[in-house]
């Protein structure tokens, strides 16, 4: 008797996703951020310099800013001027701040001398100045929301200075609802997606070797030793 057999089964579709939107986007960003690049677990032994270590201190300085941040803007300024707790994460949300900058400061400082744009390296040498330029206007921002006597001059003086180039309209630095919707909504956003941008781009092309480690262009193109067989072997 014979048995009855049920359909075979279908084997899956390479091709599946292969004209659509979705499948060329997934295929772009694994060509562009293979899970090698983005979570590698071998560095160059040239990472092991302090010269690598002050921009990862400045993203945890970053992290540690927004989550202070947030607990303050929850509990608002009746909260930490006036509860011990308060006023110590107001003061801790302080000094992250300024060790954040100290940090870009050195980092941005480093890699300048270390022509940190070699190697294709031209945009994340961008959004590193970007990130930079952003985080100052969001600390001014922070600094007018004190209001103080120092704050409120300053925000005066600055109010002066942009109705004379003509965007004070835009930018009211002493309208303090304006000023408070910058620091916590806007600018928070831009620095996080310009310094999250950075950081994937360090991961794509690696970080960059130090001016003696990388004398050739394939150590350029490939700062992780991970040259093509076919360029590997080329005199």
């Amino acid at each position: 008797m014979n048995r009855h057999t049920g359909p075979a089964p279908e084997t899956p579709d390479l091709e599946t996703g292969l004209y659509t939107w979705t499948g060329k986007s997934r295929r772009w960003l694994l060509k562009q951020l293979p899970p090698e690049k983005l979570l590698p677990e071998d560095q160059p032994s040239y990472v092991a310099s302090w010269a690598y270590v002050f921009g990862m201190g400045a993203v945890a300085a970053l992290i540690f800013i927004i989550g202070s941040g947030v607990v303050l803007s929850l509990n608002g300024p009746q909260w930490y001027h006036v509860s011990g707790l308060g006023h110590f994460l107001n003061s801790a949300h302080l000094w992250s701040v300024e060790l954040f900058f100290m940090f870009m400061v050195v980092h941005l400082w480093l890699k300048f001398w270390m022509a940190a744009w070699r190697g294709g390296r031209v945009l994340t040498w961008i959004t590193g100045m970007v990130a930079f330029l952003v985080s100052i206007v969001t600390a001014f921002t922070g600094y007018l929301l004190q209001t103080n006597f120092d704050s409120q001059w300053i925000a005066f003086e600055a109010k002066d200075a942009l109705n004379a180039v003509g965007v004070g309209a835009w930018f009211n630095v002493a309208n303090l609802g304006q000023v408070f919707m910058w620091h916590i909504m806007l600018l928070p956003l831009a620095v996080g997606a310009v310094v999250a941008l950075h950081v994937v781009l360090v991961r794509a092309h690696g970080v960059v070797p130090p001016l003696d480690a990388a004398e050739t262009d394939a150590q350029l193109k490939y700062p992780s030793g991970s040259a093509p067989e076919n360029e590997a072997d080329q005199p």
